[in-house]
């Protein structure tokens, strides 16, 4: 059985690595035996590289803007042509907060480069060379704003909607050809996105009343799902969107 949830001998590619739920899923894979690319923009990756190198693990950290679609393209390129690819995890992701009407445009297109353009042109370098393999995992980073409207987080919400309907069109697509592609939904996680949420008492305590489990998540809370839909076991689950909320939309 713990062969089914192996990952040794694979390598994982990882944005948003530098902290919170991509810190936490880089870390998960790792420690199923796979070995880890960590892609981000800022020194955080290298200091996340450290951890898993200190756990017995393997990594390297690359520095990428994602929103710079050339660059990330190019970086992407090599380390395909480097590597062999079976895992890619699209977590990278920033929010915009404020009224939509007064959302700048380039504050807009910020947004869905990261959140929508970026796992758009990874999967694609590395989804056709899983493709040519026939085989391969890539499991995007959704929200529960995939499905519902938030407040004031107009551009981050379109992109999660978005980023499942493209899990389930790739995953349409590339099934017949031994590659899965699902999303995991985090809920309310204690990271620095949610920072301003949990300052504000009031709003604060409004999440915590909604969610059965009681309190926020955490990182380690999606590690499980992650190295789920990263492993064998998962084989026969594709277009699928995995829910880890602490209860929030069962209420």
């Amino acid at each position: 059985m713990t062969a089914l949830f192996s990952l040794a001998g694979r390598t994982a590619v990882v944005t948003g690595a530098g902290s919170g739920i991509g810190r936490g899923i880089a870390l998960a894979l790792s420690a199923a035996g796979a070995a880890v690319v960590l892609a981000g923009r800022s020194g955080s990756v290298d200091e996340t590289r450290d951890l898993v190198a200190e756990a017995g693990g393997e990594a390297t950290g690359i520095r990428v803007d994602l929103r710079d679609a050339d660059a990330l393209v190019e970086v992407a390129s090599a380390v395909a042509a480097e590597r062999t690819v079976d895992i890619l995890v699209n977590c990278a992701g920033v929010i915009d907060r404020g009224a939509f009407a007064e959302t700048s445009d380039e504050r807009w297109h910020d947004v869905l480069a990261v959140n929508l353009d970026a796992p758009r042109l990874l999967s694609r370098v590395f989804g056709a060379a899983m493709v040519g393999r026939g085989a391969g995992k890539i499991i995007n980073i959704a929200s529960l704003l995939s499905f519902q409207g938030g407040r004031e987080v107009a551009g981050y919400t379109v992109s999660k909607h978005a980023l499942v309907g493209l899990t389930r069109a790739l995953a349409n697509e590339w099934a017949a050809r031994g590659v899965q592609v699902n999303a995991i939904a985090p809920g309310y996680i204690a990271t620095d996105n949610t920072a301003p949420l949990r300052a504000d008492a009031a709003r604060d305590a409004e999440i915590l009343a909604r969610i059965p489990t009681g309190r926020w998540g955490t990182a380690d809370d999606l590690a499980g799902a992650a190295v789920f839909l990263a492993s064998p076991a998962s084989d026969y689950v594709t277009g699928h969107t995995l829910v880890v909320d602490g209860g929030w939309m069962s209420r």
